[in-house]
């Protein structure tokens, strides 16, 4: 049996620790997990089911709930064949009334408090993430149920990243966080411990940007608590494919039951800029993205003939763009511009794919009060909300529109932050934020390759260091889509 290396305070050690304890947690992993037939007992420390809590980390926008229930339902049928008693699979949506519950941590002192005397393990997974239970089984038991356990398919920066607020900016690579989409599993005696931790302690960081990486950092705490420990059996391939004959886990391959893509003349584009980048950013936009717009407009500060833009009455400001973005709304359902079933409000350097947009947005009811985006986090420990942060794009529908500017939701000034703002008022309305990964707040390189490996991105932002062009061309140009051998999985396209 493995022993964890817990406790250590100086940072080298840990280091050292950490790379002998994963380099022995995969070479404990190989012919052992694969030995036999899956029933196969392979170590007296096999927990059974009903000692795995699941907790499916969903979302309460109908489609994301169909997902989450179908891959709820595949856990209790496999459960059902294997003559066992089901487990608990829980969507974490419905967990409580916190809007805070998808940033994971104030979810632990309830899963403490319910499964910390009865469970062993509690594992987190993402709708898209397939689980073969008996592997699964026969993985858990190799790592001492009583002791401390962060396991996951580990992701890591290299180079450091302001998603990450530049952590280890000496040596970025270092610091290993686990990639959720392959699952994550912690050990029951951690849980409780991290419930304690996060009833008595404030959570110190005001902002949830990368949930992921900020979960790792809490549990590592430092190196007072274990750091993740990599897993081999926790894959991100494809399903079905030759890769993944010792997997546990691994993505689903078909695409999302969504229909047709939604015609370009469903969605609205509205790009914010200004004078001092109309010959800079907004070039980029019309030799990369423009040509698959229906219907689009420049609003600026500035009326410019020559792209032309608009100008809105709401004079530039430095940061925020609340008075913008919401002069953009009210032109949206104004009549001024034809009624389409969704807004699109993007940066003058954000980079998009139009056509995945509209794969994406098939998955969605515009009746509904959709708000699509990657989403972040504002105090959420202590009652704060959800935003979409707007580099990589804002998506609503055109009922989410309405309802917002009936509420009186308004900026408190011209340069208050739009996305936060919005975020505000859609919590104060209980709408919710929908989130989905594939939209992007920053630039390629500043996310985990293993993370990009597994998805056909829909945006990014900033044009930072970078040539904005040579990015759209290599992640974002429709032809990416034949290239697999670029890194990304092609059956696992629709990561929707």
């Amino acid at each position: 049996m493995l022993d964890p290396h817990t406790g250590h305070t100086v940072a080298g050690c840990l280091i050292l620790l950490s790379l002998l304890h994963i380099n022995l947690s995969a070479g404990g992993s190989g012919k052992s997990s694969q030995s036999h037939d899956d029933m196969h007992v392979i170590h007296n420390n096999q927990p059974d089911l009903q000692e795995i809590v699941f907790v499916i980390q969903s979302q309460s926008n109908s489609f994301h709930v169909k997902q989450a229930e179908r891959r709820r339902a595949d856990l209790l049928k496999q459960a059902h064949s294997l003559a066992e008693k089901p487990p608990v699979v829980l969507l974490s949506h419905t967990l409580s009334n916190h809007e805070g519950d998808w940033s994971i941590l104030p979810l632990l002192p309830n899963l403490s408090y319910s499964f910390g005397k009865n469970s062993s393990w509690i594992l987190f997974l993402e709708e898209e993430t397939n689980v073969k239970l008996t592997k699964l089984v026969q993985v858990l038991a190799k790592f001492n149920k009583k002791n401390e356990w962060f396991l996951g398919k580990p992701l890591h920066d290299e180079e450091s990243t302001i998603i990450h607020h530049y952590a280890f900016a000496e040596n970025p690579s270092i610091f290993k966080y686990p990639d959720f989409a392959a699952a994550w599993a912690v050990s029951t005696p951690l849980v409780v411990r991290l419930a304690n931790k996060v009833k008595n302690e404030p959570l110190k960081s005001d902002f949830t940007i990368d949930l992921k990486h900020e979960v790792a950092l809490y549990i590592w705490d430092n190196g007072n608590g274990p750091p993740l420990t990599a897993v081999p059996e926790l894959c991100t391939e494809p399903e079905g494919s030759h890769e993944t004959r010792h997997c546990a886990t691994t993505l689903r391959t078909e695409p999302a039951l969504c229909g047709e893509p939604v015609n370009k003349e469903d969605i609205f584009v509205a790009v914010k800029t200004c004078r001092k980048f109309h010959n800079k950013r907004v070039p980029v936009i019309k030799k990369t993205w423009e040509k698959d717009a229906f219907f689009l407009e420049y609003y600026s500060d500035y009326a410019d003939a020559s792209i032309p833009t608009i100008n809105l009455g709401v004079p530039n400001t430095e940061r925020g763009h609340c008075g913008k973005t919401f002069a953009i709304l009210q032109r949206f359902v104004s009549g001024v511009v034809p009624e389409t079933k969704w807004l699109l409000v993007v940066d003058d350097d954000t980079l998009i794919s139009l056509s995945r947009l509209q794969g994406l947005l098939s998955c969605y009811n515009p009746s509904e009060p959709v708000c699509l985006g990657e989403r972040y986090g504002y105090g959420l420990s202590q009652g704060g909300y959800s935003y979409i942060t707007g580099g990589g794009g804002m998506v609503f529908s055109r009922e989410a529109v309405v309802r917002l500017l009936d509420s009186g939701c308004k900026c408190y000034s011209n340069d208050a932050p739009d996305d936060m703002v919005l975020g505000m008022c859609l919590n104060a309305l209980d709408l919710p934020v929908t989130h989905s990964p594939l939209f992007h707040q920053a630039r390629p390189e500043d996310y985990a390759r293993d993370f990009l490996a597994h998805q056909v991105p829909i945006s990014f932002h900033k044009h930072w260091n970078i040539d904005p062009i040579a990015v759209y061309n290599k992640w974002l140009k429709e032809d990416l889509q034949a290239k697999a051998s670029d890194g990304l999985n092609e059956n696992a396209k629709t990561e929707l």
